[in-house]
């Protein structure tokens, strides 16, 4: 892996990590915080289209065609997480989705878009996915009875889906179409402002009434949420995405340190055991 798609990808990880510190809490608004955050997303990102290249090199029907397709992904990827976490444990729902997401992307770039890793490197994606869905099972808990599925599971493997879905279209979208990552993430956010109102209908009122009362935070979602994906969307430009999916992950490493460090979260130590793995399964990357 390059030094440079290694630096986006890391600051990409510090960038998500960051905002979900910053704005912990925000997101239980639901809906209307999700349709508040793609507008002020839009609204702060819009200007910096003109100086990162426009659209990019592509023709404008690749442009519309790749962000429609990414918009309605990304808005069905947020609705099957928010349904797991309301039906199932948190932390079993988040382990599930960020590791299996990137194990399914992983599967499907190699046989499907023909990327070759070599053995070091899958070795390397193998630990930080074990280790990312080591770090969300920490705190699980007992959440199966008897022998039913936890639906925890279910909903974590189909938002796994859904994040292996939109990674693999948008690295393809951003390589066929030449397409600009700030644009294409622009874009997005600008398609899903309508379609996150077309789905609060009524609700609509709550949406502008958190965009007067919860600003603040807002405001760190719409800099930094875009910006987080913006790093990894230039990063799959000149990596494999094979490699990439897996290595945004280590914000949950950030995150769950920060639990244990700063919020004193429970079993700090089993917790630097498996953000170690993440971090040698980046050391087998880097190389």
């Amino acid at each position: 892996m390059s030094p440079l798609a290694l630096l986006l990808v890391l600051s990409a990880a510090v960038a998500h990590a960051s905002w979900n510190v910053i704005a912990h809490g925000a997101s239980r608004s639901g809906l209307p915080f999700l349709w508040a955050g793609s507008v002020v997303s839009t609204v702060l990102w819009l200007p910096v289209v003109p100086l990162t290249g426009g659209l990019g090199a592509g023709e404008l029907h690749g442009f519309a065609l790749g962000v429609a397709v990414s918009a309605v992904l990304h808005v069905g990827y947020m609705l099957v997480l928010q349904r797991g976490y309301a039906v199932g444990n948190l932390s079993a729902v988040y382990a599930t989705a960020r590791g299996s997401g990137p194990l399914i992307t992983v599967i499907v770039a190699i046989v499907v878009l023909g990327e070759r890793l070599s053995p070091p490197a899958l070795v390397g994606v193998a630990a930080i996915i074990a280790g990312v869905i080591g770090i969300g099972f920490i705190d699980r808990g007992t959440s199966l009875t008897g022998r039913r599925i936890d639906p925890a599971i279910v909903f974590g493997l189909l938002t796994g889906a859904a994040i292996a879905a939109y990674t693999l279209w948008d690295a393809q979208a951003l390589r066929t179409w030449s397409i600009s990552p700030v644009a294409f993430m622009v874009g997005c956010t600008a398609l899903e402002v309508p379609m996150f109102a077309a789905l609060l209908g009524r609700r609509l009122p709550e949406g502008v009434r958190i965009l007067r009362t919860d600003w603040r935070r807002l405001l760190v979602f719409g800099l930094l949420s875009p910006l987080s994906y913006i790093l990894v969307l230039a990063a799959v430009t000149i990596a494999p995405v094979s490699i990439v999916a897996p290595m945004r992950e280590v914000s949950v490493v950030l995150v769950s340190l920060f639990g244990a460090f700063v919020l004193r979260e429970a079993r700090p130590g089993a917790r630097l055991v498996a953000s170690a793995v993440v971090v040698a399964g980046i050391a087998l990357l880097a190389m």
